[in-house]
């Protein structure tokens, strides 16, 4: 389960990791070319290849199916990796989901937690259950990819979206994940040629309010 944080700061992008990023955004908010081109980074800077299949799974989650459907048809025929075994369903995974999304949720929203399931239960209570137990359980709870470099992605793609209250809230689940404060900022920094100079800067004094510097 990767609620955990991982041992150690990054305080930089590695090749691997700023492709993926950019792959993240490109798939929230490029078109298919773009896709194509976030696909080739990839192979060509070896991202591993387990952590851009969670990517695209997780993508329907922040992109929708349409996107992640097209993403995820450029990187096979890109990677000409074919598409793994399905994942085995038992009777007894929806509590499972369900209790590894309290606990990876709550690494991400920390002292919020308790306030973003209150607020998201007033929305409807179905969106509640399902946030938990398929976002945060069924999916961002999945093994292949750190819980840091999954927020670092879920960054990217809210910058790409103009999602700017969800991006307040995973700037802070990045930290709360153990991205070290440069990383986020490194994060940032490689999407500014994909998002523009003005949206590239709204992300950034974002995230000096997030640490409490604007």
């Amino acid at each position: 389960m990767s609620g955990a944080a991982p041992a150690g700061d990054i305080l930089t992008l590695d090749a691997g990791r700023a492709a993926l990023v950019r792959f993240a955004a490109r798939i929230a908010g490029g078109t298919e070319e773009a896709m194509r081109a976030g696909a080739h980074e990839c192979m060509a800077e070896g991202t591993p290849t387990d952590w851009v299949e969670e990517l695209l799974l997780q993508s329907y989650l922040f992109c929708g199916f349409p996107r992640t459907l097209n993403a995820t048809r450029e990187w096979r025929r890109i990677s000409q990796r074919p598409a793994p075994a399905r994942s085995p369903v038992s009777p007894d995974d929806l509590s499972r989901w369900r209790a590894d999304g309290e606990r990876t949720c709550a690494v991400v929203y920390g002292p919020f937690y308790a306030k973003l399931r209150h607020n998201i239960e007033a929305l409807h209570p179905d969106l509640d259950e399902w946030m938990i137990a398929e976002g945060y359980g069924k999916i961002l709870s999945r093994p292949g990819m750190p819980l840091r470099e999954r927020e670092l992605c879920i960054v990217a793609a809210c910058v790409a979206s103009g999602q700017e209250r969800q991006l307040h809230s995973h700037l802070h689940g990045a930290l709360n994940a153990g991205a070290a404060p440069a990383l986020v900022r490194a994060t940032l920094s490689v999407l500014e040629a994909l998002v523009g100079p003005d949206d590239h800067r709204r992300a950034l004094l974002l995230f000096e309010r997030v640490l409490g510097k604007a």
